[in-house]
């Protein structure tokens, strides 16, 4: 009969792939779960992307931490270099967005954006032919995020990020929602679709790796820790006596079991 262990520790180990697995089909019932939310008009307006392995989840890391020293992201900084610790030690990362609130407003003259009636505060911010947004236009973009967004579509977009965690939460895995790894990920080309992204990083471990972090995580976290251990014990080592010309001194015990 075939058997699966499944281990925390060593990263990267065969048990610990095993347990990695386990955490993605959870992910994946995530995604039934915010695609069946329910929305204003009954429209599909969410797109989904599961992103996992080291490769690909330290692509994002990398990419969150760039973000984090640009000038626009100069009170944000921080958050971008500490979550994106969060996104390595995750399992795997879910990615929803929102394919509509940029290009498609529900014209329902709501003011939700807290613009003017007539969804003009949108259609007046981009290019548009036959009263269609022209979704290639970037030329007005000069924020993280490329708004203004139809609050309608957005708040969908939570109603799906919520029934997600909902999921998680029934399934017991650690999941959060962080909008820096959302931003990231759609500047790497995730959800292509979307203009609005939020990423939920996915974990079973004894510890949920997304809560209970203290400032400077992303200097002290616990892989910078161990691997900081390694290097300086490899260094030591090296200044201890060689056993073979200086053998350790035998125990009492031992001589008198002699």
């Amino acid at each position: 009969m075939p058997r699966i262990h499944t281990r925390e520790f060593p990263w990267s180990s065969p048990p610990d792939l095993n347990r990695r697995e386990n955490s993605i089909e959870a992910a994946k019932l995530m995604v039934n779960a915010a695609h069946t939310a329910p929305v204003r008009g009954g429209e599909d307006h969410v797109e989904a992307e599961l992103v996992w392995g080291e490769k690909e989840q330290e692509e994002i890391a990398e990419k969150m931490e760039e973000l984090s020293y640009l000038p626009e992201n100069k009170l944000t900084g921080e958050m971008y270099r500490i979550e994106a610790v969060m996104a390595r030690e995750a399992d795997c990362i879910l990615l929803l967005g929102d394919i509509r609130g940029r290009n498609f407003p529900f014209d329902a003259n709501c003011g939700i954006c807290s613009g003017p009636a007539g969804c003009s505060f949108i259609y007046s911010r981009r290019k548009t032919t036959a009263g269609q947004v022209d979704h290639s236009d970037k030329s007005l973009s000069k924020t993280m995020i490329d708004g203004p967004l139809c609050q309608i579509y957005v708040e969908g977009l939570g109603y799906s990020v919520g029934s997600a965690l909902w999921m998680a939460k029934s399934l017991m895995v650690d999941a959060r929602p962080f909008m820096t790894m959302g931003v990231a990920a759609r500047k790497l080309g995730y959800c292509p679709a979307s203009e609005m992204v939020v990423g939920i990083p996915v974990a079973t471990t004894s510890k949920n790796p997304f809560v209970d972090v203290h400032y400077d995580y992303s200097v002290t976290n616990m892989r910078r820790m161990v691997e900081s251990l390694r290097r300086n014990y490899i260094i030591t080592r090296q200044f201890g006596l060689d056993y073979r010309r200086f053998p350790s001194k035998r125990s009492k015990h031992e001589k008198k079991e002699d």
